[in-house]
Order: structure tokens, then C-alpha cells, then sequence
């Protein structure tokens, strides 16, 4: 979901958490650590207060996409 909802455009850690119902704040920290440790993801933060964190995919990440759009085709397939 993460990968899926970075598509589009970088996003604030507050903006990912609204588009990921259901995921706990743990869980959601762990997993975008996960995805920038395997290099599918960065992470910057801006020097301004409070702190602007922003996550965006990296080359490696953006490779995904058409990966992640025929699981999107599967699913409305099979899950009417």
C-alpha cells in the first residue's frame, strides 16, 4: 500500500497514514523503514520546525509500477 500510494507523487509521513486505514503508527514506521533500507524508497527531511518529513520512490520503487498495476487489475477482477 505504501509502494501503491507513492505512485503518483512523494507524500508526508500524516498524508500516508491517511491513506492507509487501519495501519497503526508502529507498524506504518516499521514498514517505510523497511522499504528505505531496501532502497525502494527515500526519505527527506526538511530543515524547517516542526520537522517536514517527505517519502518518495526511488528508481529502483518506480520499477514497481507496472507491477503494482496488474495486481490492481487482478484484484478488481476477482474481488467485485
Amino acid at each position: 500500500m505504501i509502494i501503491y500510494n507513492l505512485l503518483a507523487d512523494k507524500k508526508r509521513y500524516g498524508e500516508l497514514r491517511k491513506l492507509i486505514p487501519g495501519i497503526t503508527e508502529k507498524m506504518l514506521i516499521q514498514q517505510l523503514r523497511q522499504l528505505e533500507e531496501d532502497r525502494l524508497i527515500t526519505r527527506q527531511v526538511k530543515p524547517v520546525v516542526p520537522p517536514h518529513v517527505e517519502y518518495s520512490l526511488t528508481t529502483e520503487g518506480k520499477e514497481l509500477a507496472p507491477i503494482m498495476e496488474a495486481m490492481y487489475v487482478w484484484a478488481k477482477k476477482y474481488n467485485q
